[in-house]
C-alpha cells in the first residue's frame, strides 16, 4: 500500500510542527523568565546604588556640619584664650610701667638729696675756709699791731718811719695773699656747685631714659564668625540598567509548516478523482 508512507510522513510532519511549536513556546517562556530576572536584578542593583548614595550623602552632610561646629567652637576658644593673654600682657606691662615710674620718682628724690648734700658739702668747705681765713687775718692783724708797737718803742725819727713803713708793707702783702686765696676759694666753690648741679642733671636724665613708655592696649582681636554654609546637591537617582528585549520565536510557523508539509504529503497519497488512496 504505497499511500501509507506519504500519510505517515504527513502525520509525522504535522507532529513535528506541533513539537516545534511547543518547543518554540517553551523557549519563549524561558526567554521571558530570563528577561524578567534580568530586570529584577537591574532594579535591585539600582536600589542598592541609590540606598548607598543616600546614606553616603547623609553621612557627608552630618560630618560637614559636625566639623563646621567643631572648628567654630575651636576658633571661639582660641579667641577667648588670645584675648585673655592680651589682657594679661597689658596688665603686666602696666605693672612694669608703674614700678618704673616709682623707681623714677625715687631716683629723682635720691638725686635731689645727693645734690643737696653736695651743695651743703661745698658750702661747709667754703665756710670752713672763710672761717680759717678770718682767723688767720685776725692773727696777722694782732701780730702786725704788736710789731708796730715794738717798732715804735725801739725806733725814733727816720728809723721809726722806715720801720712802720716796712710793717705796713708786710701787712699789705699778707692782705693781698689772703684776698687771692679767698677769690680762688670762691671760684672753687662755684665750680663745685656747677659740677654737683651737672651730676644731678645727668642722674635725672639717666633716670628719665630708664623710665618705661606708658603701655597702650592693642586692638581687640576679631570675634570668629561662621562662614556661609556649603551648598549640597543630592545625588541623582540611579536608574536600572537597560535589559534587551528577548527575541521570541514564532510558535505558529513550525505548526503551520508542519501542517502544510503533512497536508501536502497526505494530499499526494489521495486520489481526488477516484476518492481513494493511491
Amino acid at each position: 500500500m504505497p499511500w501509507i508512507a506519504p500519510v505517515v510522513g504527513g502525520i509525522l510532519s504535522i507532529g513535528g510542527g506541533i513539537f516545534g511549536a511547543s518547543q518554540a513556546s517553551s523557549q519563549n517562556e524561558e526567554a521571558k523568565r530570563n528577561y524578567e530576572e534580568q530586570k529584577k536584578l537591574a532594579q535591585k542593583q539600582a536600589d542598592i546604588a541609590n540606598d548607598y548614595q543616600r546614606r553616603a550623602f547623609a553621612a557627608e552632610k552630618k560630618d560637614y556640619f559636625s566639623a563646621r561646629e567643631f572648628q567654630y567652637d575651636t576658633a571661639k576658644r582660641q579667641w577667648q584664650y588670645d584675648t585673655e593673654l592680651q589682657d594679661y600682657s597689658f596688665l603686666q606691662r602696666t605693672k612694669e610701667f608703674r614700678k618704673s615710674a616709682e623707681n623714677y620718682v625715687q631716683q629723682r628724690t635720691f638725686n635731689t638729696i645727693a645734690g643737696q648734700m653736695a651743695y651743703e658739702s661745698q658750702q661747709a668747705s667754703f665756710n670752713e675756709l672763710m672761717a680759717s681765713q678770718a682767723f688767720e687775718s685776725q692773727g696777722n692783724l694782732i701780730e702786725n699791731l704788736n710789731l708796730r708797737g715794738k717798732a715804735a718803742l725801739r725806733q725814733a725819727g727816720g728809723s721809726r718811719a722806715k720801720g712802720l713803713q716796712s710793717t705796713i708793707g708786710e701787712e699789705g702783702r699778707n692782705a693781698a695773699i689772703m684776698a687771692a686765696s679767698l677769690r680762688g676759694a670762691a671760684q672753687e666753690f662755684e665750680r663745685g656747685l656747677r659740677e654737683a648741679s651737672l651730676q644731678e642733671y645727668a642722674a635725672n636724665l639717666a633716670a628719665m631714659n630708664n623710665l618705661m613708655i606708658s603701655p597702650e592696649r592693642l586692638p581687640e582681636i576679631p570675634v570668629p564668625l561662621l562662614g556661609p554654609e556649603r551648598t549640597f546637591v543630592e545625588p541623582a537617582e540611579v536608574l536600572p540598567g537597560a535589559v534587551p528585549t528577548p527575541q521570541y520565536q514564532s510558535v505558529a510557523m513550525p505548526l503551520i509548516s508542519g501542517i502544510l508539509s503533512g497536508a501536502s504529503g497526505i494530499a499526494g497519497a489521495w486520489d481526488f478523482k477516484t476518492g481513494k488512496w493511491k
